[in-house]
């Protein structure tokens, strides 16, 4: 995700602080960090990485170069980013063989957080390290075919991930605003998820398709090269910020926004049970772990799109003495978004917390308790496409009121009084029927069952 242009014509010149201009139409390389990475002119390097090597008939050592980081620094930049990779990776598998390995953890949510986790560890694995490097060093040393995965991936696998995030909220919402329309089945979430990484791979293609490398003296870079030039690159790349940073939080903004009115802005009217509570605050925990997931990815890839922004419209901060320092740190806050995701769920959700219980049970001072065994073992009630209570409910309530065999009529009459409560209030005690009859549509689905929600 690095960015770092490279000229067409080998063209250099040296300037006041060592920092070379390059002539010609410049590209910018490895996805997603490229996206404002505007080529135009005279154009240095965005990632603050000197960009210009020596003419050969130069001496390197004439040159000074204010980019040059202390072996302490790069040290320190170089944990921080290890830090990155690891969490991320070892956090994000885990999940992963949480969700695939307990059959209780197979939920239509669940089946997104795979997707989301699967697109944060590849992210991880494949491109902070790499880019990393290359903005630290300035030159390409992974070869031509890599040079295109890289700045192919990033874009796909950012899509995949802010778009898991969306159907998760877009799948809360009609869980919670509609109940008792039918849920996702298997079949289709996995439908759902082929089309958002067929969409992720059609959007980055591009950038795949015009990769290419260059070796210049003493370097060599990897960079898009757009057939149209500079104008077509910065237009594509708005066009890739909106797709996958606005619009998908938008969606989640206002979906998110109605849900958390809906299950946090009053008390439902008539009596309630605990059956009730119990699934409403399962829905808010849930509502919660994800506002805070779609927030996190928010703040942290912010500051990213900002600093590219800023450097395409005022090239020549693009020479500021400290500009690959805040190139570095807002890369790595973008690049951290990976590894939040899994200490999230450990914190909020506690079959989440149960399962990195049983992955480091190794540890010494990791105690996993019979209770945590069991909440990856076993379920509350066997949820099917209509629910048990709510099947018995309604075949009591059809046998008594509408059976044309009684004929007597004092028992007719003592079965009346004894019909059982309203199905949909799920045995709840209510005072007035329309105060439960919007309790019903509230509570409980057909489709659902409590260990959707927790």
């Amino acid at each position: 995700m690095a960015s770092v242009p490279t000229a067409e014509s080998e063209s250099w010149t040296d300037g006041a602080a060592g920092v070379g201009t390059q002539v010609g139409n410049l590209s910018s390389a490895l996805g997603v960090t490229e996206w404002f990475a505007l080529q135009a002119g005279n154009f240095s390097s965005a990632l603050g990485v000197p960009v210009t090597s020596p003419t050969p008939s130069q001496a390197r050592a004439n040159l000074t170069n204010q980019f040059v980081q202390p072996s302490w620094r790069i040290a320190l930049w170089s944990l921080a980013y290890g830090l990155v990779v690891a969490v991320a990776v070892f956090g994000n598998l885990i999940v992963i063989w949480i969700i695939l390995a307990h059959k209780r953890m197979r939920t239509v949510t669940n089946y997104f957080l795979v997707n989301l986790a699967f697109s944060d560890a590849s992210m991880a694995a494949f491109n902070t390290l790499v880019n990393f490097i290359y903005a630290l060093h300035g030159e390409w040393y992974f070869g031509a075919n890599y040079c295109r995965f890289q700045n192919f991936f990033p874009i796909t696998a950012v899509f995949a991930s802010i778009y898991s995030m969306t159907a998760i909220a877009v799948d809360r919402y009609m869980a919670i605003i509609d109940p008792l329309k039918p849920r996702l089945s298997a079949t289709a979430t996995k439908i759902v998820i082929g089309s958002i990484w067929i969409l992720a791979f059609l959007l980055a293609f591009p950038q795949c398709l015009y990769s290419k490398i260059k070796v210049m003296p003493g370097r060599t870079l990897c960079y898009v090269q757009w057939p149209e030039g500079p104008k077509q690159h910065f237009t594509y790349h708005i066009i890739v910020i909106i797709l996958v940073y606005c619009f998908p939080l938008l969606i989640m903004g206002v979906t998110y926004t109605i849900v958390g009115i809906t299950l946090w802005g009053g008390e439902i009217p008539g009596d309630t049970c605990d059956k009730y509570h119990e699934q409403l605050k399962a829905k808010r925990k849930v509502v919660k772990m994800m506002i805070i997931v779609v927030v996190t990815f928010a703040i942290c890839w912010l500051p990213y799109h900002i600093y590219f922004i800023i450097t395409a419209i005022y090239q020549q901060l693009n020479r500021w003495k400290y500009i690959q320092q805040v190139y570095l740190a807002s890369f790595w806050l973008a690049m951290s978004s990976t590894m939040y995701n899994p200490i999230i769920y450990c914190c909020l959700n506690k079959r989440f917390r149960a399962g990195f219980k049983r992955a480091f049970r190794w540890c010494p001072f990791i105690q996993v308790s019979s209770y945590d065994e069991l909440e990856l073992k076993t379920t509350r009630f066997h949820p099917t496409r209509q629910s048990s209570l709510y099947t018995v409910s309604r075949m009591e309530s059809v046998t008594v009121l509408f059976d044309p065999n009684d004929g007597d009529p004092a028992k007719s009459s003592r079965k009346k009084k004894a019909v059982p409560r309203d199905p949909s209030t799920n045995g709840c005690a209510r005072r007035d029927s329309k105060s439960a009859s919007t309790t019903s549509s509230f509570i409980s689905s057909p489709y659902t069952s409590v260990d959707e929600y927790s």
